[in-house]
């Protein structure tokens, strides 16, 4: 695949607007003192607002003006959305149409009472190094009773274990699944979790101080929650291909708190079959009786089988069908190492559209009465799939925009095939 434009690497940084001056690495890894240009995640008294880039020459302290200044423009519907919710009182929402929200900033004054024990499941495979890393951001986590899992996915050596048992002893259990795929070591973990709630997060990630406490109060909110997703966005952009996808949206969801049902569905003719729209794998959490309840995942879908993903689609679609709401919370905020590689971007990409494929595969093969409804809605999501790669005409890096699009395209429809393989191999549903 040909590259994109080469783009010079751009620091990510963490700012508050209400603390003027201050750099922060993700994941709380201490402050920094960038130069140039960066690309920051703004918040307003830790809560989230969005993502800005700007550019001053002049020093750190110039440099955090020019960030501010840009937040204040590009970022002005959040900020007066933020203030409206600093003036609310008793905590409650407004409904709008069939998307709840709530203000989480309000939810966020009160310490959680009897905050209930979460399970945190890591899935890994050869990469100690990333693993490490994610490990130690999880220890960091401000959050009063919660468990870290890492299951060890057929690696191919001994260093996971040798890290997890001599590093982390006594603060992470570990856990061997021999058999390749996500979706089967997940529910491996699953099956060792003690806490009535259980999240998941990738080893390439580094997760916020507050991930899993607000996690905690997106359940809180209402009962009927059976799964929260939550904010994904970039630990780096160090490569042209790192700020490809991340310029493709593949995690982008957006910084405003929705819930939806579908008893109170939406305006989307797609939903709910749109389950790549609320949420992503790699921040996501469960009601452990309520996942349990649905089987856990699929294990004919995932990373590291011939179905590519599509186990945390499938899992959210089962949720939502099961009679549970499904919330999105962007104040639970996970980073991501974005492969490195425009081979590793192309072959990223094509397995968001396999697993894509694969989940509304699974899907059908799990309840054939849904292929009525799925066949409505297909000509519009084609549609949709198709012009995202037109969306982008006057972007200058558009030609390659296409070109994932595309890719994207494609794994769509290797996808169903990839189901099926899965399957017929052994690796479906147990």
């Amino acid at each position: 695949m040909r590259s994109a434009p080469v783009r010079p690497p751009v620091p990510v940084v963490d700012i508050d607007l209400a603390r003027p001056g201050e750099f922060r690495l993700p994941g709380d890894r201490g402050p920094v003192r960038p130069q140039g240009k960066v690309r920051a995640l703004v918040r307003l008294h830790g809560l989230p607002l969005g993502m800005v880039s700007a550019m001053d020459t002049s020093g750190p302290e110039g440099l955090w003006r020019a960030v501010a200044n840009a937040a204040y423009v590009e970022l002005s519907g959040q900020l007066a959305r933020h203030r409206a919710v600093d003036r609310t009182v008793d905590g409650t929402g407004t409904p709008e149409g069939g998307v709840g929200e709530w203000p989480c900033q309000a939810l966020r004054r009160h310490a959680l009472h009897d905050a209930p024990a979460i399970s945190v499941v890591v899935a890994t495979r050869d990469r100690p190094e990333l693993l490490r890393r994610c490990l130690r951001s999880l220890l960091r986590s401000e959050y009063p009773e919660f468990e870290i899992i890492v299951v060890d996915n057929a690696s191919s050596d001994g260093a996971t274990e040798a890290l997890v048992r001599g590093e982390f002893r006594g603060q992470v259990r570990y856990v061997r699944e021999p058999v390749a795929g996500l979706a089967r070591a997940h529910n491996r973990g699953l099956a060792r979790a003690r806490g009535c709630l259980v999240a998941f997060t990738d080893d390439d990630t580094l997760v916020d101080p507050g991930w899993l406490s607000a996690l905690a109060e997106a359940f809180a909110h209402d009962t009927r929650i059976g799964c929260v997703t939550g904010l994904i966005v970039p630990a780096e952009l160090e490569t042209p291909a790192q700020t490809a996808l991340e310029r493709q949206g593949a995690f982008a969801k957006g910084y405003v708190p929705r819930t939806w049902s579908v008893s109170d569905p939406p305006a989307d003719p797609l939903f709910p079959f749109t389950a790549g729209r609320f949420g992503s794998g790699a921040n996501m959490a469960f009601r452990t009786d309520v996942l349990l309840s649905l089987g856990g995942f699929d294990t004919a879908t995932g990373a590291g089988t011939p179905g590519r993903g599509g186990d945390d689609l499938l899992a959210f679609f089962e949720v939502l069908t099961a009679g549970h709401l499904l919330a999105y919370q962007p104040s639970a905020i996970v980073w991501h190492s974005h492969r490195r590689t425009w081979d590793a971007v192309a072959a990223q990409v094509f397995g968001y559209g396999a697993g894509l494929g694969a989940y509304l595969t699974g899907a059908l093969v799990r309840n054939p009465r849904r292929l009525p409804a799925l066949l409505r809605r297909l000509p519009r999501g084609i549609r949709y799939a198709m012009t995202r790669s037109r969306d982008r005409s006057a972007d200058p890096e558009a030609d390659w925009s296409r070109r994932l699009a595309l890719l994207e395209v494609r794994g769509m429809v290797y996808g169903p095939c990839g189901y099926l393989r899965g399957r017929l191999t052994g690796a479906g549903p147990r």
